[in-house]
């Protein structure tokens, strides 16, 4: 049985009312930690995460952003980030009990925004997975590189985890086949990416935008919670500097190094990311 296989599915209206799918794990009474992930990912990212998570006590829910897995494409293609913080507005405001945000680089952006612009979101904490107030363009434009690359898809599931294993020569491990599937959706005779492709055009134009970087520090100040910043050791999106920059202007943050991770740190390394991420959730109030 895999980690997935322990969830439990529900669905939730984000904002505008687009329907959400997400899965979850432990108890309802446990406190509510919300795990976000990156974008051209899926809810399945955190297939491994969710699970231990649970057993320390949270009660974990990972939704598919807009455009993303099973959750609704906006209807007009248009996916600007604000759209996404108003989403994760949307799943605060339904879970209650001010839950922790966990946000991987579009999930780390959209819960930045929306837990220190107003209508402020009411949590008890932010965690940034290798995401902060501005990227390195260089490892931008990688990613995207890697999204626009086969717009035809793949002729199969190894196809693409061969496609990946070229993308991500970092990892050693080998893929499973049957997890990455979950990143891909069947159209026509092909396997393609399940996101909507109209996104890259928001993601492109997203790079580093004149303000972006002076307005995520704004959010990230008047959040007024505890932030921590987990870091890839490898990471060609948040350099060091860039993370000791973010600490130095924003009083509540801190960051960590997960050694050994680019950018996708829960996908290369999964338990030492947990392991950094304990001691966060264990202070909080």
């Amino acid at each position: 049985m895999t980690a997935d296989a322990l969830s439990r599915p529900r669905s939730f209206a984000g904002g505008g009312g687009i329907r959400l799918a997400a899965d979850t794990w432990g108890e309802a009474s446990s406190p509510p930690l919300l795990l976000l992930h990156g974008g051209g990912q899926t809810r399945h990212a955190w297939g491994q995460t969710g699970p231990r998570l649970a057993e320390l006590g949270w009660r974990v829910i990972a939704p598919d952003l807009r455009g993303h897995g099973a959750s609704q494409w906006s209807a007009d293609g248009d996916y600007d980030l604000d759209l996404f913080a108003d989403d994760v507005r949307a799943l605060v405001a339904e879970l209650g009990d001010r839950p922790v945000l966990v946000g991987a680089s579009l999930g780390g952006l959209s819960s930045l925004l929306a837990a220190g612009e107003a209508p402020r979101a009411a949590i008890r904490a932010l965690v940034l997975v290798d995401v902060a107030h501005r990227p390195d363009p260089r490892g931008v434009r990688r990613i995207v590189e890697f999204m626009r690359h086969r717009p035809d898809g793949f002729a199969s599931v190894e196809e693409a985890v061969a496609a990946v294993s070229t993308y991500l020569p970092h990892r050693t491990r080998p893929y499973d086949p049957e997890r990455l599937r979950n990143n891909l959706r069947r159209h026509g005779d092909r396997w393609v990416w399940h996101w909507d492709p109209r996104m890259l055009a928001g993601f492109e134009g997203r790079t580093d935008p004149p303000g972006m970087a002076e307005r995520l520090l704004g959010a990230a100040r008047h959040a007024d919670v505890p932030i921590l910043l987990i870091r890839g050791g490898l990471s060609d999106v948040v350099r060091e500097d860039i993370a000791v920059e973010f600490c130095d202007k924003v009083p509540d943050a801190r960051y960590v190094d997960v050694g050994d991770a680019g950018h996708m740190v829960v996908g290369d390394r999964n338990e030492p990311f947990i392991d950094e991420l304990i001691p966060f959730l264990e202070g909080i109030d």
